[in-house]
């Protein structure tokens, strides 16, 4: 049996890894701020960290937030690992952090060199947006009457259940260094992604793409955040509203 501590197990990602791994008869540590017996704050380091990692095989890092401070989380976690002697870290990253030039994704691209130069025995895997991640965005975007969309954007959104899979699969393997990417299985517009979306929870709402501006923007728009090759995911976004919301179509 082996010992696989799960950094952010209480999130969506890092509690669809748990689950697996304990199904699959391992041990699994779940670490958070506030899931006991290991609370701990990455990103201010210190107590309880040692005690989470020891004796540990390896460490599954899906601790993150776009609020700042995955970097300094990381460095934690790897000086820690590195006491403890953990043999294998895995590390799930965002498809395109190293194209398309926004904060989050810096930061993300960042964490994965700490990781490649930990001297600890590493995996990156990089998945495209998660299904969730779209319904939540598009539950703000459908409060006014009119959805504002950015124009000229696709996306290739996958299923957290298939990416929690191989993250399971990863980390009870040896370490593999960067692995394939794993994106969704279609890529579609804003405007497609977003009529599913209101087709699925009953909405009305009038669709206006509308243009932006930046770095970060030019480099959605030019696809750096997608992986056509690599579209191994299997259920599709209208597969998870059907599934999260019920079929209303027809109704």
């Amino acid at each position: 049996m082996t010992t696989i501590l799960v950094t952010g197990g209480t999130g969506v990602l890092g509690r669809l890894v748990t689950e697996r791994l304990r199904a699959e008869g391992h041990e699994v540590r779940v670490l958070s701020r506030h899931a006991q017996p290991y609370a701990v704050d990455l990103v201010a380091g210190g107590g309880g960290l040692d005690a989470a990692v020891a004796g540990v095989d390896a460490i599954v890092h899906c601790a993150t937030t776009p609020r700042g401070g995955d970097e300094r989380a990381a460095a934690h976690l790897i000086a820690a690992a590195r006491r403890a002697g953990v043999g294998h870290l895995v590390y799930i990253s965002i498809v395109g952090v190293d194209r398309v030039p926004l904060g989050y994704y810096r930061t993300k691209l960042a964490v994965e060199r700490l990781v490649e130069e930990s001297g600890l025995g590493w995996t990156i895997l990089r998945a495209t947006q998660f299904h969730d991640l779209l319904v939540l965005l598009f539950q703000g975007l459908a409060k006014p009457p009119v959805m504002l969309l950015p124009a000229g954007v696709r996306d290739q959104p996958v299923a957290a259940t298939e990416v929690a899979d191989r993250l399971a699969e990863l980390a009870v393997g040896a370490p593999a260094g960067r692995v394939d990417d794993m994106g969704g299985p279609e890529i579609l517009t804003f405007p497609e992604l977003a009529h599913a979306y209101l087709a699925a929870t009953g909405r009305r709402r009038r669709l206006l793409s509308v243009p932006l501006f930046g770095k970060a923007y030019r480099g959605f728009r030019a696809g750096g955040h997608l992986t056509p090759g690599r579209a191994v995911g299997k259920g599709t976004f209208e597969e998870y509203l059907a599934e999260r919301f019920g079929r209303r179509k027809g109704r």
